[in-house]
């Protein structure tokens, strides 16, 4: 590591090298770039841990994350007379417990974090000598390298403080991104909003350092006499101990001596520094494909209709659906192995909190007067966590008459003997 440093900071085309040693500033864009650490044209390095310092970034994150997380995945079996569902021990490791200090939302969040931010997530499957899978166990995507050989993928998994191992690709769920090449997916932030993310952490810091200064732009003494490097340093000193920072703000300064002080940086309202930031906060949700309105930005209009079923109708389609099909098609071709067993994320969970979209919703999957049933009513009532009532098996259809050659409204109330 020594001599590349020595060669990659070599700046004398001479072939002998004339300073063994040097200082190397751990900022230094060169270093950086030994390292493989993006950058950014403005000069900050973009990883996934910077990345989620930027407000706009986090808020596409945890809303993605969120969301997916908050769904059930239930299991299904395909019978002769359809779908049933099927409580099977990943029933369990899928929504509550996948291994002993995850919970199963905290799975699903990490999964879609390392989505979005690194374009690939890794879940092992830890199976018993049966081949049971006995526990789903996330891993950090730096941690896992992945290679081709005889068209199956090999996993290679180096943990902190253990001897690696490898694993089949039937062992590992590999939770792609968009432009999966085989091995690995392009992640959001090192590709489309690369150098949205580099932006926003520069103006982050400008406002930030701007705000410590008390508000106060850069400034440049001119004197008309000469001053030696001893009376510079002190009238520098002077300067900031005097009005800089936020506590010294608007305090006077005094110079004496024909000194006088010169503006020679322009203000953030000149350099239009809210409205790039505010530009910022579009372009990362753009590539997040994200409406700016879900994460705060307000000043502009949604064209996904009003109401909460209509944003979340838009969400679904839009944004959370290529993450729900390729996580449901990773789960059921190596967990289940066949056609018999699958699982499919319950976008119904997207109501809860809405009443009155979730109520017209089971009103109209029971039927009655608005036309046939595709849901009974005892299936309503377990979606509310409602225990079953006597004759709530029956699927309601206008068309089929009991004995008495009537069919109650399922969304009537019932009457007592009396008819009252």
């Amino acid at each position: 590591m020594a001599n590349l440093l020595t060669r990659f900071f070599k700046r004398d085309p001479d072939p002998a090298p004339a300073v063994q040693n040097a200082v190397v500033s751990s900022s230094d864009p060169r270093l950086l770039e030994i390292f493989s650490v993006p950058t950014s044209a403005s000069g900050v390095a973009v990883t996934e841990a910077s990345a989620m310092r930027v407000s706009a970034v986090y808020a596409c994150v945890r809303l993605i994350a969120g969301a997916i997380a908050s769904l059930p995945l239930p299991v299904y079996e395909r019978t002769p007379s359809g779908r049933q569902r099927a409580e099977t021990p990943l029933s369990w490791l899928l929504n509550v417990e996948p291994t002993a200090i995850w919970s199963a939302a905290s799975m699903w969040e990490w999964v879609i974090k390392c989505q979005t931010l690194r374009g690939d997530a890794f879940v092992e499957v830890v199976r018993d000598r049966a081949g049971n899978v006995r526990s789903l166990l996330p891993l950090a995507p730096a941690l896992v390298r992945v290679e081709s050989a005889a068209g199956r993928l090999r996993y290679f998994v180096q943990p902190e403080g253990s001897a690696p191992y490898g694993r089949d690709q039937d062992d590992m769920l590999h939770f792609c991104g968009f432009g999966f090449d085989g091995l690995r997916s392009m992640s959001v932030i090192s590709y489309a909003a690369h150098q949205a993310v580099g932006v926003a952490l520069a103006a982050d810091e400008f406002s930030a350092r701007f705000y410590s200064n008390g508000g106060l732009p850069g400034f440049v003494f001119e004197t008309e006499g000469k001053m030696d490097l001893n009376q510079q340093q002190l009238l520098k000193e002077s300067f900031a101990q005097a009005v800089a920072g936020t506590k010294n703000a608007f305090r006077p300064f005094v110079t004496t001596q024909g000194v006088k002080l010169r503006e020679i940086t322009i203000s953030p309202e000149d350099s239009q520094l809210l409205e790039a930031r505010k530009f910022q906060v579009i372009d990362i949700a753009r590539a997040f494909g994200i409406p700016p309105f879900m994460i705060g930005e307000t000043e502009k209009t949604s064209s996904w209709g009003t109401g909460i079923e209509q944003m979340s109708l838009g969400f679904v389609k839009y944004t959370l659906a290529p993450y729900l099909t390729r996580i449901e098609q990773e789960i059921n071709r190596k967990l289940f192995r066949g056609p018999q067993m699958f699982c499919e994320f319950n976008l119904d969970g997207l109501l809860r909190g809405d009443s009155k979209a979730e109520a017209d919703y089971l009103r109209q999957a029971v039927g009655g007067s608005q036309g046939i049933g595709w849901m009974t009513v005892n299936e309503a009532r377990r979606i509310k966590n409602l225990p079953p009532v006597a004759g709530g098996e029956r699927l309601y259809d206008p068309a089929v008459r009991g004995a008495d050659g009537t069919q109650g409204d399922p969304n009537e109330e019932p009457t007592d003997a009396a008819g009252g």
